[in-house]
Formats: C-alpha cells, structure tokens, sequence
C-alpha cells in the first residue's frame, strides 16, 4: 500500500476505546477536534507475527535466508566507501569516527536529570530563535525543521529512504542543537516498549520535561498542553500541508501504545531484507507510536512540531540498528523502491538524501553505518 497525503487514514489498527477525562474536567481544558490531524496506516501485529513465524519455519526447515540475529545498540564497524557520494553532496561533519569511542545514546531511564533537562532546554532555545527564512510556514528556528519534513513527506514515507532519511534528519536536528544551541552531550533515546500501554506515565510526559500526555477525551478530543517546557506553544507549520495556527495538542490511545512491543519490534525485525524490514517497522512500532501519542504527532506530515517526535524516531533508529546488528552486510547494502513512482526507481547507496537547503544534502551509504564518516554513535543497548 502507498501513503496518500489526502487519507491519511488508519488502516488494520487495533479497535479499542478512548480513554476517557470525566466531563467536569474536560470543561476546563482547552480541547482541539483531531479530525484535521488523520493518522498513520498501520499493519496489525498478528499480521507481523505470522509472517515472522513464516519465515523461522522457512529457516529451520532450510528453505529459507539464513540471518543472525543482532543483539544490543553496539553497530558494525563495516563502512560504507566515500566513493558512493555523487556530485557536490557533502557530509555535514567532515571528521572521521573512531569507532571505539562514539558517542553513546542513553535510554531515557538511563539519561541523568541534568541531561534531560539540557536536552529539553536546547530544543526550546531552537523554538525561541528566529526562522532562518526560505522554510513555507515556519516562524521559528525549530519549524524550519518541521517544515523540512512537511514539504518532503511524500518522498520519504512508505519507500525504502524511510529509515535512513529519518536517520540523517535526526543527525540535522542534533547539529541544531549542537551548533545553535550549545547541547553538549549524546541524544537520548526512548525505549517504548517498555512504556507500551503505559506512555503517559513515563517521567517524559511531565512538566519537567515534555509536558503531560492527556488520554483522548471521551468524546474524541485532543488536549492543548499547557504545561511543562513547551506548554502554550502554538504551532504554525500543518496540520497536514496546511499553515494554520494550531496548539500543540496531545490525545493518547494507550489501546494503540500498548502495541509497541518488544514483540512487534522483534518480529518485523526477523526479515532479513531491508524493505521487507522497513515497510513492517515503518507501518508497525513506528505508525502505532504516532497514533497512540495523538493529535499533532498522529498528523503524518507536520508531526515534528510535537517535540516527542525526536525521541520517538531515536526508538525507531535504535529498532534499525539492531537489525543491522545481525549482519555487516546491512551497514552497506539496500534494497527497494526510492520513492513512489512507477515503474520502480531502485534504492541505492548513491540515492541522494536532502533536507531542502537546512543542510548539506547527503547519500543514503553515507547513514548506513552509525560508525562511519558522517555519524559516531552507537546505543547503549
């Protein structure tokens, strides 16, 4: 199935029911239709499991690919050549990576109070900049990111550059942070399958940190977050390919986290070709964590005006890297379609990844390996 911006509907999601605020306070809170938000298409875990048991009965019977299975956040050191960048792309750190000493990212449970708090700090001194103009919609220096991934979303969503184009604008978000901002440390990552069923109580949603995670109203309704580090802000790029001041809203479904397993993960993780693995991940973990955090973060193109967002595709990078653990070949080959057109254009590791000027444009072999050339880390599990 390919991703139409115009539906944007949830497609073989789990039926379950919203949770619910009783009405005397829903009174008091400022509530958003979400409607105008839509969501991810998904695939159902049974679907994902049958086709993991599919495949291990392939593999004990000897009819099957052969793969191992890779354990821990620490990647190959297998490095894609500098020969496969094309034209005048060039990488946006130019420093070479000592493999045994990267960067580490911590699980959030991992990430000590000063880190948190240095970390959600950058990301509003990114907000409270100005926009560095030339980004449709974006009013400040965080939503020239946002609007990044708005304009693009067609091109790097339900195609093979999923995974390392997210991967690559991840690595521009840290450089903000980095360069504009001063952030001094790793990134954080969330582990949610520890979490699934249960997002809204994890220490992230709280005003320390990113603000609550308010459940869907029992009359389907997202919440304005009003407190915690981004409380009142008001978002300008989205919903959907629109620019209408909105607020940055939350609605959790925990009947839709809840499916962010371990299992989940683990079974869309036992394909051993990159597409067959990025389409299961990428309409599995990745789409039922959107949608079960709601409303601006379940809305496929203006997503990153949530700044969760980050932290829940450092869960989706972290379930990538595993997988390229369980084989060094996966750090240097790809398989797939680049985009949607018909016929196919085959993915490559020449396939170029841009970001539309916020920085240099890149290739899809320079991401490949988390301890190449153009990045240096690894996770701490």
């Amino acid at each position: 199935m390919r991703f139409s911006v115009a539906s944007q509907v949830l497609c073989g999601a789990v039926a379950v029911s919203a949770l619910s605020i009783p009405r005397s306070i829903e009174k008091r809170l400022k509530l958003i239709g979400l409607g105008q938000f839509g969501s991810f298409p998904t695939i159902t875990p049974e679907e994902a499991h049958r086709e993991a048991e599919n495949i291990l009965k392939d593999i004990i019977l000897g009819d099957g690919p052969q793969f191992k299975h890779g354990q821990g956040g620490v990647g190959s050191s297998t490095k894609p050549s500098s020969a496969s960048a094309v034209g005048n792309i060039a990488a946006a750190d130019a420093g070479t990576c000592d493999p045994n000493n990267p960067a580490v990212r911590l699980e959030w449970r991992n990430y000590s109070p000063d880190d948190r708090k240095a970390f959600v700090d950058a990301i509003k001194c990114l907000i409270d900049k100005p926009s560095s103009g030339g980004f449709q919609g974006s009013q400040n220096r965080y939503e020239d990111i946002v609007s990044v991934h708005q304009q693009l979303t067609p091109s790097i969503h339900q195609s093979a550059v999923f995974l390392p184009w997210h991967r690559y604008y991840v690595s521009i978000f840290e450089s903000l942070l980095r360069e504009e901002c001063g952030f001094d440390r790793a990134l954080p990552w969330w582990d949610e399958t520890l979490d699934a069923g249960n997002f809204a109580q994890s220490s992230i949603f709280t005003d320390e940190y990113f603000g609550p995670l308010p459940a869907k109203t029992s009359d389907g309704q997202g919440t304005c977050i009003e407190s915690g580090t981004f409380g009142g802000l008001t978002l300008h790029v989205g919903p959907g390919s629109r620019f209408t001041d909105h607020c940055l809203a939350r609605a959790a479904d925990e009947g839709l986290t809840g499916v962010v397993t371990s299992q989940f993960v683990q079974d869309c993780n036992s394909r051993s070709t990159y597409d067959a693995m990025r389409s299961c991940q990428e309409l599995g973990p990745h789409a039922y964590g959107h949608n079960g955090i709601g409303a601006v973060m379940s809305e496929v193109q203006a997503s990153p005006g949530d700044p969760v967002f980050f932290l829940h595709h450092l869960f989706v990078d972290h379930g990538f890297r595993v997988w390229q653990n369980g084989d060094p070949s996966r750090s240097s080959t790809i398989d797939g379609c680049a985009g949607s057109s018909s016929p196919c254009t085959p993915v490559s590791m020449d396939t170029v990844l841009s970001s539309n000027g916020l920085r240099p444009d890149t290739t899809v072999g320079a991401v490949m390996d988390t301890l190449g050339d153009y990045l240096c880390y690894r996770y701490d599990y």
